[in-house]
């Protein structure tokens, strides 16, 4: 059975899942879906065609479901969908989709949240990501698995980053980033490969050194870059995690690749 706080304003349509908990002060739309175990603090407010997963806990101040702070919106009804298990601290906000979006931003399961960050609209967040202090997204940016995004960080719109990337604060995003990418500066160029990542996630010494090899020859080889990148093709099969950047390159669309600046140390690696 959920826990309503008496001075929270749940409007007729919502679904509220059992177990969970509207603090006071909340405000809860009549499209809202919340799910199970759920805990809203105090002060949270859930707009348009939103739903959350279960076990999800958002702080004071947090607006989620807002419109897309996008021009052309004309109050469509499109949707935010967040999954389970997300902690969503003091302020943070996540917009809805746009109708050239495909009308729906989506945030997947076991994320942080830090106070203040911004999902933008029409964007695709993944699993188990950890947005810092302030960290944000502009529209259509897509963020894969497992990415860290630093304190006051800023992502372009239509900007790409892969699977493990770690984003250093105070950075602003306006390159695409492969996979397992570290990156830094004013403007994010390329650092090296999230070391300290890849271990965790149980890489091996044979891994890692496959990984480096590659990482090496591709952005710090002789020639131009197309082709150094023509020449690691066949690198694909030595292991996933290559075959995986080598993928995220070919998917480009919209935005340059995040490269190293001229003359970037691999000391970290």
């Amino acid at each position: 059975m959920s826990k309503i706080d008496p001075t929270a304003r749940v409007e007729d349509g919502a679904i509220i899942g059992g177990g969970t908990e509207i603090g006071p002060y909340c405000i809860v739309g009549p499209n809202a879906v919340i799910g199970t175990n759920c805990r809203l603090m105090s002060h949270v407010q859930i707009m348009g065609h939103t739903t959350l997963g279960n076990d999800n806990v958002i702080s004071p101040f947090a607006v989620l479901g807002g419109a897309p702070q996008d021009l052309g919106y004309r109050g469509e009804p499109h949707r935010l969908v967040i999954g389970s298990g997300n902690t969503i601290r003091e302020g943070v906000t996540m917009n809805i989709g746009t109708t050239k979006g495909g009308g729906l931003t989506t945030v997947g399961n076991g994320g942080f949240f830090m106070n203040n960050a911004h999902v933008g609209h029409d964007c695709v967040v993944g699993n188990n990501v950890i947005f810092a202090t302030s960290a944000t997204l502009g529209g259509h940016v897509e963020i894969a698995d497992g990415v860290y995004i630093g304190g006051l960080s800023a992502v372009h719109q239509f900007t790409r980053i892969g699977h493990a990337v770690m984003v250093g604060g105070v950075c602003g995003v306006r390159s695409d980033i492969i996979p397992y990418g570290l990156v830094n500066g004013q403007y994010a160029a390329l650092e090296g490969l999230n070391i300290i990542g890849m271990k965790r996630r149980k890489f091996t010494r044979e891994r890692l050194a496959a990984v480096r090899g590659f990482y090496q020859k591709l952005f710090h080889g002789p020639g131009v870059f197309a082709d150094r990148l023509a020449a690691v093709q066949s690198m694909a099969g030595d292991d996933p995690a290559i075959a995986e950047i080598l993928a995220f390159i070919g998917g480009g669309r919209h935005r340059a690749l995040c490269l190293p600046e001229s003359g970037g140390s691999l000391a970290e690696m």
